[in-house]
């Protein structure tokens, strides 16, 4: 698998763990029905499946501390927060404080790119600005420029 094949499967991950997040929040299913759920679904075929199985559940384990960081930058309270918003930026967090191994740059992108694709018109826009101000606290040395 190429790079470009690695970074299509990882996207198609994110937005899997997106739509059970999503699921997630307003059913309020477990993590290891949305995982046997998920799993089924053709798309998984074609999806960083170790990043999904990976992700998914540790997020869900976190998820009342993802909350609380989320809090931290939001303007409102959370349930104020649009479901698909409010998935997108557990995800977003998650990878920012947990996943030092995927650049700030690309989480905030994948977050924009999921929200233009699946939020509201105008969403990503609050994504974009709530993630870059968390990269900036989560990661202040990549987010510098110092550890270029």
């Amino acid at each position: 698998m190429g790079k470009a094949d690695s970074a299509g499967a990882r996207s198609r991950a994110r937005e899997l763990i997106l739509q059970a997040l999503y699921q997630k929040l307003l059913t309020g299913h477990d993590c290891a029905e949305l995982l046997r759920q998920f799993k089924d679904r053709d798309h998984y075929q074609r999806a960083d499946q170790q990043y999904f199985d990976e992700i998914l559940p540790a997020i869900c384990a976190g998820q009342a501390a993802l909350e609380g960081k989320i809090a931290e930058f939001t303007d409102r309270p959370l349930s104020q927060l649009d479901p698909v918003e409010m998935a997108i930026l557990l995800l977003g967090f998650f990878e920012l404080a947990e996943r030092q191994d995927v650049p700030y740059r690309v989480v905030i992108n994948e977050s924009v790119k999921l929200a233009k694709r699946f939020g509201a018109v105008d969403g990503y826009k609050y994504i974009n600005a709530l993630l870059d101000k968390a990269a900036n606290k989560l990661r202040p040395a990549e987010t510098s420029g110092s550890a270029r």
